[in-house]
């Protein structure tokens, strides 16, 4: 049952919608896609070569792939290798996260079916097609060890990968402490499985949160969720290794996912009002971009999340698939 605070933020949530021209309010609730209990944070969604999928990570560091709605969700995959199933499974303790790992960032190289995982506190993993334990791949770029990773995407054609670190400063379990400061020591890295080696592309970022790569390799986007904006590094032509504010984003932009046409979809949160403690009434919504910067269709997803914040946005099969940090579900929706 909704309380009287929450039917009034979800009040304000639709009258905010009516006054948007070009938000879509069409999309279908297909279904909720539930975490077995008590896990929660299915942030990062990927789907495999099959199509098989969403597979997610947890609260207790496990990876879980999507069996159906008659199934659900099973366990997939772990890091780090050493964890301890005993201590771990089904932990609700943030503390225990660089022992049982957190998984955010996930995507799936399509020609070989390695999964590629950036565990928040553990750093760049990978595992094969059939799961088990998760192989490290770096702990450290340039001789920094990562502290907070965020966000992976993969160039299918170069097999390099592109992940982000959210801050050098704050953990995932300092996420509200994060929010709140102005932290900018987020950062791009590139990890060439050629070399084995991790480089760093970009400093400086304002929580680096989500990353994606256009469909011909020539740049990468990174989301800055405090900057409120989506910087593109080019990777080739005469701008190769310089970057540019992409576009300028109302609310804090998390995950950046590139659909089958070339577009992107950027999960953003508004704040609905003054923020009440301990934290205001988000409105979750998915942006779809060109490839030039500009927004096509801007979509609620309130219908699953009320005032809870998204923060991943991914098509597959022309449905939409969301993940949050904040509850035990992924969603589904049609257009």
């Amino acid at each position: 049952m909704f309380s009287l605070s929450s039917k009034t933020a979800m009040l304000s949530i639709f009258v905010f919608l009516l006054s948007i021209p070009y938000t879509v309010l069409s999309l279908t609730l297909l279904n909720l896609l539930r975490l077995p209990t008590p896990l929660s944070g299915p942030a990062y969604l990927a789907f495999d070569s099959n199509g098989e999928g969403p597979y997610t990570g947890s609260s207790d560091g496990r990876i879980f792939k999507y069996e159906g709605p008659r199934i659900g969700f099973t366990e997939f995959a772990f890091t780090p290798a050493n964890r301890s199933k005993s201590l771990c499974d089904f932990t609700t303790d943030q503390r225990l996260q660089s022992i049982c790992g957190r998984p955010m960032g996930l995507t799936f190289n399509q020609r070989t079916g390695n999964l590629y995982i950036a565990d928040a506190d553990n750093g760049l993993f990978f595992v094969g097609p059939n799961g088990g334990p998760a192989t490290r791949l770096a702990c450290s770029a340039d001789g920094v060890h990562f502290n907070f990773l965020a966000g992976l995407d993969i160039d299918q054609g170069t097999r390099n990968i592109y992940f982000t670190q959210a801050s050098s400063n704050f953990k995932l379990r300092d996420l509200s402490s994060l929010v709140s400061s102005k932290d900018s020591s987020g950062s791009l890295f590139k990890y060439n499985p050629r070399t084995k080696k991790a480089t760093t592309l970009l400093r400086g970022l304002s929580v680096a949160a989500g990353v994606a790569v256009s469909k011909d390799g020539s740049f990468v986007l990174v989301s800055e969720f405090l900057g409120k904006r989506i910087n593109r590094f080019w990777l080739r032509g005469p701008k190769a290794n310089t970057s540019e504010t992409f576009l300028v984003v109302k609310g804090t932009p998390h995950s950046i996912r590139r659909n089958s046409r070339g577009e992107f979809w950027v999960a953003v949160n508004r704040i609905l009002g003054p923020p009440p403690p301990p934290t205001p009434p988000m409105l979750a919504l998915g942006l779809r971009v060109n490839e030039q910067g500009q927004v096509l269709q801007e979509e609620s997803f309130a219908l699953a999340y009320g005032v809870e914040a998204v923060s991943e946005v991914q098509e597959f099969n022309f449905d939409l698939y969301t993940g949050s940090l904040h509850v035990p579900y992924a969603a589904s929706f049609r257009p």
